[in-house]
């Protein structure tokens, strides 16, 4: 296993269960990576070069404190991709 950043996997599942409560303006994948980028530049990285750490550090996300703090920046992303999306509306 390579360098890995487990805060991608964990923003993704948290992004699964924020688009479930939270209704997108546009939920094309360019939007959804753009808040993904958006959440994971504010973030602090979390690297890993196991399996082992990668439970570890997922473990410290059932912290509701720390899933807050991730859907807080998902609210944030979502916003700012709603009124800036980077492609052209659909007619």
């Amino acid at each position: 296993m390579a360098l890995f950043n487990a805060m991608e996997t964990i923003v993704v599942n948290m992004f699964d269960e924020f688009s479930k409560s939270y209704e997108l303006k546009c939920d094309c994948n360019k939007c959804k990576e753009d808040m993904l980028a958006l959440v994971l530049n504010k973030i602090p990285p979390r690297y890993t070069s196991s399996e082992k750490g990668q439970l570890f550090i997922k473990g410290m996300y059932i912290n509701p404190q720390l899933q807050s703090d991730v859907m807080r920046e998902l609210m944030e992303a979502a916003i700012i991709v709603e009124h800036h999306q980077h492609h052209p509306e659909e007619v």
